[in-house]
C-alpha cells in the first residue's frame, strides 16, 4: 500500500527532520526505484494517532501550489491499535521560512518577506474558501518547495469550520503566534491565521517571534489576551508593510481583513 503511494518499489527512511504539532515524527525517504525524496510523518501511539488521521482528513481534500502535497495515508492495523500511522508528504527542499531566515543572517529583506508573505496569504486564501482554518501558522510550519514558493504545512491544529460563523472550539497553536481570540481561549477561526500571518511577517523581518522579550507562557498569553498590546512593528519596514501588519493585528477578530482582502493591499 505504501509502495502504490509514492510511486511503486520500496523505500527506505533516511533520517528524522523533526516533529510535527501532534508530536508525531518526521522523516525524509527516498524511493528505492526513482530515488525521489518525500516526507514521512509517523504516529504510534494515542493522541498522536488520532491527530494524524484528523490531518489526513483535512490534507487530503487540498489542492494548491501554496500548500503542502499530501500523498496518501497508510493507517497501522497491528493488533489492539499496534504499529505506525503514515502521512506521506511532499518533499519541500527549501526547508522551512524559519530556516530561510537563519540561512540569510537572521532576517530577510522587504522584498522576500513581501513574496513569502503574499504566497503564504494566496495558501491561506485558498484554505478559508474551502472553510479550512489552519490553525499554527508561523515560519517554521511554512516550507519552501522546490518551485521556490512557500507552502502551508503542518495540518496538526487544522480543522474545518463551523457553518454560519458559529465560534471554532481551540485546538491549538503556539503562544507567540495566537490571536488574542485564541490566547483566551474563546475561538480559533478564520482571522486567527490572519493574526498568525501578522506574526509570521514580523518574524521573518526580525528573525525572532513576536513577544519574545517574554520569557513565560501564561504572562504571554495574558499580555495577549487581556491587555491592548500588539507585537512590536519593526521600525525599518516601508509605511505598506506597516499598514498591512496592523490590518493583520487588529484584536478584535473581526476588524481584521481577510486573507482574499489582504492579497489586493499595496504590500
Amino acid at each position: 500500500m505504501a509502495a502504490a503511494i509514492i510511486g511503486g518499489g520500496g523505500w527506505t527512511r533516511l533520517r528524522s527532520v523533526g516533529r510535527g504539532a501532534s508530536g508525531a515524527v518526521v522523516s525524509l525517504a527516498a524511493n528505492d526505484v526513482s530515488g525521489e525524496l518525500f516526507d514521512i510523518k509517523s504516529a504510534g501511539e494515542g493522541a498522536a494517532r488520532q491527530q494524524l488521521r484528523r490531518e489526513w482528513s483535512v490534507m487530503s481534500g487540498l489542492s494548491s501550489p501554496h500548500v503542502l502535497k499530501c500523498l496518501g495515508f497508510v493507517q497501522a492495523s497491528g493488533g489492539c491499535g499496534g504499529g505506525e500511522h503514515q502521512l506521506f508528504l511532499e518533499y519541500a527542499p527549501g526547508g522551512s521560512l524559519a530556516d530561510v531566515v537563519a540561512r540569510n543572517g537572521g532576517r530577510l529583506d522587504e522584498g522576500a518577506v513581501r513574496a513569502y508573505a503574499a504566497d503564504v496569504l494566496r495558501g491561506l486564501d485558498y484554505l478559508h474558501g474551502k472553510l479550512v482554518v489552519h490553525g499554527d501558522v508561523k515560519g517554521s510550519n511554512v516550507l519552501v518547495g522546490a518551485d521556490g514558493r512557500a507552502k502551508l504545512a503542518d495540518f496538526g491544529c487544522a480543522r474545518v469550520a463551523m457553518p454560519g460563523g458559529s465560534k471554532q472550539p481551540v485546538l491549538g497553536g503556539t503562544p507567540a503566534f495566537m490571536a488574542p481570540e485564541v490566547a483566551r481561549g474563546e475561538e480559533q477561526g478564520l482571522a486567527a491565521d490572519v493574526w498568525a500571518l501578522g506574526c509570521t511577517v514580523i518574524e521573518m523581518a526580525t528573525g525572532r517571534a513576536p513577544w519574545s522579550d517574554m520569557d513565560n507562557v501564561l504572562p504571554a498569553l495574558h499580555k495577549i489576551g487581556y491587555t491592548d498590546a500588539v507585537p512590536d512593528l519593526p521600525r525599518w519596514l516601508s509605511p505598506e508593510a506597516k499598514d498591512f501588519l496592523r490590518g493583520c493585528l487588529q484584536r478584535r477578530a473581526g476588524d481584521r481583513p481577510t486573507a482574499a482582502q489582504l492579497l489586493q493591499h499595496p504590500f
